[in-house]
Parts: structure tokens; sequence; C-alpha cells
């Protein structure tokens, strides 16, 4: 299966970002602790340039905490100021402001030196669904931009001032025009990064059982409570569709309702705490 989708509003988003790079002092990279490898934006490469970049690996709830480790290590080991969050969560604000406050301290101290009193602006980047809304929405305390639980929601730049000082601009979820590599295509789709209604949410479903099979087979077996070793996709698709009744009339397989089903179980962490992917698989 070919994954793609570069919908017109990504390309805008693209060249907002360039122009609104050069009024920022720092960057917010955004990444879903699920697959963080996936999120790297090669289009981001360019934004981000010099500009002093704090990585937010974000969902750690719903990911493999001896992973993140492995992620966590991989920054500290290159000097890539970094903070692992759950987004979601209020008492994370304080964990995300400090780290803009130590990767800005510098510029900070200039204005103070020189009696400039004005904001620190940093702008929030990502791959969609991977959490900038809610991440501004946790560092302000309230609802300050739309968030949803599907790509898409952030349309256009929004600006949100914090009491900090901190000015922090939201922009929308944003892919590459092109995917060289199906497992990085896949991850995304598993995360949300990619509309449900421009896939075969079968074969997505599909894939998705391959890698829990292979990665943690463990997890899966409990989760739906069969035998998943030494059977083949189908095999285990059928059994989950089995086990949860998901049958049309006649007895036939419900394909689409169980793949949305396995799907919604990985997205909401209900299969376990999961992350695909390590360091080594940044492209």
């Amino acid at each position: 299966m070919t994954i793609q989708w570069f919908p017109g509003h990504m390309t805008k988003a693209l060249r907002m970002m360039e122009e609104n790079v050069k009024v920022v002092d720092a960057i917010g990279y955004v990444l879903d602790a699920r697959a963080p490898a996936c999120c790297f934006n090669p289009s981001f490469k360019k934004i981000v340039g010099n500009k002093p970049c704090l990585f937010i690996l974000n969902k750690c709830d719903l990911a493999d905490p001896v992973k993140i480790d492995k992620w966590c290590q991989f920054f500290k080991q290159r000097g890539l100021p970094y903070v692992k969050v759950v987004a979601t969560a209020s008492a994370e604000a304080g964990k995300i402001a400090n780290g803009f406050a130590e990767i800005t301290a510098d510029l900070r101290a200039k204005y103070k030196t020189k009696g400039i009193f004005k904001p620190v602006r940093c702008l929030i980047i990502g791959v969609p669904n991977c959490g900038k809304s809610t991440l501004i929405n946790c560092l302000s305390g309230r609802k300050t931009v739309i968030t949803g639980d599907k790509p898409g929601v952030t349309k256009g730049k929004q600006w949100v001032r914090l009491q900090s000082g901190l000015e922090l601009l939201d922009t929308p979820g944003t892919l590459w025009p092109k995917f060289e590599d199906e497992n990085i295509a896949a991850r995304l789709c598993y995360i949300g990064s990619v509309k449900d209604d421009v896939v075969d949410i079968y074969e997505v479903s599909c894939m998705l059982i391959r890698e829990l099979a292979e990665q943690y087979p463990e997890k899966l077996a409990e989760r739906y409570n069969i035998e998943v070793n030494n059977c083949s996709v189908e095999n285990i698709f059928n059994k989950i569709a089995l086990k949860r009744g998901f049958l049309l009339r006649g007895g036939d397989i419900d394909y689409e309702r169980c793949s949305k089903a396995i799907l919604d179980d990985f997205r909401k962490g209900k299969t376990g705490k999961i992350t695909f992917d390590l360091p080594e698989e940044i492209k």
C-alpha cells in the first residue's frame, strides 16, 4: 500500500513557518513518544536552522519507558535540550516552561542587560496530532487553542502569550510531500498523523498487527486474550474479530469495524505502552 497525504494547507503552513521563523527566538519541536524518529520532518531542517531548539517528547504516558530512556540518552549525548512530558497533564507545564527558559536564557540576559523588555517568541512545530496545541493549552493553563484527537485541527497560525513572558506560535501539523520509507508512513498512520480517510484502514491495521507481533507480542496477546506466536497477520486479525464479536449478518467478519477498533485501542493506550522506533532510525 502506498501512503501519501500532503493537502494544500500543509504547503501553506510550511511557507508560513519559513516566514515567521525570522521573528522567533527559539523552536519547540514536538515529537510523539510512540514514534519519535518518524516525527522528524525533513522539511523542518531548513526552518529550525541554527535557532535554539527544545525537543519535546510528548504522550509519554502511552510510550514504552525503556525506549524513551534511550531517546533521552540520545539527546543528552548530543547536548540537545529536551523534555519528556504528557501535555494533557497540567502539572507538566512547569517542566516545559523551564525547558524554554533554559534555551532562551542567554537571550533574556542580553535583553535585561540592554534594558529591553519584550517577550521571548517560540515557534511550535511538529507532525499532525503530536499534541502541539494541547501543549500550548497546558502552558497557558486554559483552552487557548483548539485541539482534537485527529490531524488537521489547527489550520492557521495562532500566537499565545504566557504570563512568564513567553509568546508561543502554534502552527498546523505538517508532513512532507513524499514518504520514501513505508514503515515511517505506516507508523504515522498508527499515531493518527495521517487521516484515516485517505488510507485503507484494513491494511493499516494489519501493518500495525505485524509490528506489534514482532515488537510487543505479549501485549498484543494480553489485550485480545489470543495466541499470536507463529500466527499470520491475517490469522491474528481474524482471531481479534471473532473474540470481539466484529461480525456481520451471516457470520462474515466486519473488517472495517475491527480495523478501527484495533487502531483505536493502540491510540488510546489500551494495547499497552508502546514505542516503535529508536534514535538510530532517524532519517
